[in-house]
């Protein structure tokens, strides 16, 4: 009986099917539309971008920041969109922004000095709500700010052409140090050392193994660049985090023994004048409640980690540029020996050395390594038409703005682009507003002095043809030779022995 009327049942579902499936299928086709209609409309935006397509979109756009780093992302979705971009990362709305009027506006605002990043990854490294690089909280940004503008500007920046010397000259001394045995230069390590030991001086001054640190200093950059944009299902698992968490956490031990050693140099000193600088200042602070121990540490790890890791790649690019290009090689030495002649350099100098400033603002123009700044909207807002809401993440492209605007021959190293005065809005390697680079005018200080005193020296040359075109880069956090690529060593030759007047 049982089966008789399983039989049964299934005869009359066979009869029936024929007779539903159309209207089922149309239904079906119906509700699916519906969706699609009411997902598009809800993701329709005016600004240029890859499409939501059923969450796809944003899914895609995330991926591909993950897959090939923030600066090569950013420069495909707006070769790809224009220079307004709409994308998404980690299902955020995100606005890739390359046009100058658009960047300025953003800049200049106080709305928008707040940054965006992975709040568990920068815990990691202990930038979040911590230090001024990454940190996203207005008001302790406004408390800890104004110490690293007074210690990168006033007598600290008259007081780093001299640092910049004795740092160059005492490693140039020791250069079989970084020498192969075929004599070529590591130059990326010589002037992360260069630079690092000039940082020390100025804000710190309290000796260290200087290669010790520039090495963790490389992994702690690399721990942020990995964590950047990381989401947080990233952080559930332990082994896919803790060997960065580890890398941040051994620079910031080595710091925090350092800065044990100066309040000990500063409890026993009879006359503080002597020691104050950038670390007594912070550590005074600690002392009378205004910064936490915390906001110590991480701050002078800032300080420390910011001129290694870009300013050692700037000068390198600029090396290899000299190379490349002898009749600018030229121009600089002429000037180098009508300013400066056979003495060393002085900080009188600086204004004086035109050329080589054009050289330095072309070649981070033609060759940037911070090409990109990421801020967060604090309000609502309209930039160039386009209406942007609160919370959205906005990455200003200034490294694709310098080659797309103004500049008379975009796509070329060329000194013809800082031959007459360039306005702000089209040229912004350190950024301007509330939240510029407050070390943008100690960094090109910092730039001359170290290539006048090593060309003063050296001829450089690049090995088997490379040229700053053949270098393959990483782009992401910031743009950095992939040091795993062979030839990126230099020869130095020795223009003189006998040794220049001070």
């Amino acid at each position: 009986m049982i089966l008789e009327a399983l039989n049964t049942m299934q005869y009359n579902i066979t009869e029936v099917m024929p007779s539903l499936a159309p209207a089922t299928a149309a239904s079906v086709v119906a509700f699916v539309f519906l969706l699609i209609l009411i997902w598009s409309y809800e993701e329709t935006s005016s600004i240029p971008g890859p499409s939501y397509c059923l969450g796809l979109g944003p899914l895609i756009t995330y991926g591909r920041f993950l897959w090939t780093g923030i600066g090569s992302a950013s420069n495909y979705y707006n070769s790809m969109y224009g220079e307004f971009v709409r994308v998404w990362i980690n299902g955020e709305e995100t606005l890739i922004i390359s046009s100058s009027s658009a960047t300025c506006h953003v800049m200049k605002h106080n709305h928008y000095v707040s940054r965006f990043g992975s709040k568990l990854g920068l815990q990691c490294i202990g930038m979040n709500e911590n230090g001024i690089i990454f940190n996203s909280n207005p008001s302790l940004w406004k408390v800890i700010r104004p110490f690293f503008n007074r210690a990168l500007s006033g007598p600290g920046l008259i007081q780093t052409t001299e640092h910049c010397l004795k740092s160059t000259e005492r490693f140039l001394a020791k250069l079989s140090d970084v020498t192969d045995q075929l004599g070529n230069v590591n130059v990326l390590k010589l002037m992360r050392l260069i630079i690092f030991d000039t940082s020390n001086n100025l804000f710190l001054r309290i000796p260290t193994d200087e290669n010790e640190i520039v090495l963790k200093i490389q992994k702690y950059f690399e721990a942020w660049e990995t964590l950047i944009l990381k989401p947080d299902i990233f952080f559930k698992f332990s082994w896919l985090y803790k060997k960065y968490e580890k890398s941040a956490n051994d620079l910031k031990k080595i710091v925090e023994i350092l800065i044990e050693q100066k309040r000990r140099e500063l409890s026993a000193s009879d006359k503080l004048e002597e020691h104050l600088d950038f670390a007594s200042e912070l550590i005074f602070a600690q002392n009378h409640g205004v910064l936490t121990a915390e906001n110590v540490n991480q701050s002078i790890v800032e300080i420390l980690i910011a001129a290694p890791d870009t300013m050692s790649v700037s000068l390198y690019f600029m090396l290899t540029l000299i190379a490349q290009h002898p009749k600018t090689e030229e121009m600089i030495l002429d000037e180098i020996h009508a300013v400066i002649g056979d003495r060393e350099v002085q900080s009188s100098d600086m204004p004086n050395l035109k050329v080589l400033e054009n050289f330095i603002n072309e070649s981070m123009r033609y060759q940037p390594v911070v090409g990109l700044v990421m801020r967060k909207a604090l309000e609502d807002d309209v930039i160039d038409g386009y209406y942007v809401k609160k919370g959205t993440n906005i990455i200003l492209n200034i490294g694709r703005m310098h080659k797309v605007e103004f500049f008379p021959k975009p796509n070329e190293f060329s000194l013809e682009n800082f031959e007459k005065t360039v306005p702000q809005r089209y040229f912004q390697p350190f950024g301007l507003g509330p939240r510029a680079c407050a070390g943008k005018y100690i960094a090109m200080v910092m730039m001359k002095a170290i290539l006048v005193t090593v060309l003063k020296r050296y001829r450089v040359q690049t090995l088997r043809g490379r040229c700053v075109e053949n270098i393959h880069n990483n782009n992401n956090l910031s743009m950095h030779p992939d040091e795993s690529q062979t030839s990126l060593e230099m020869a130095f030759i020795s223009l003189h022995t006998a040794p220049l007047a001070h």
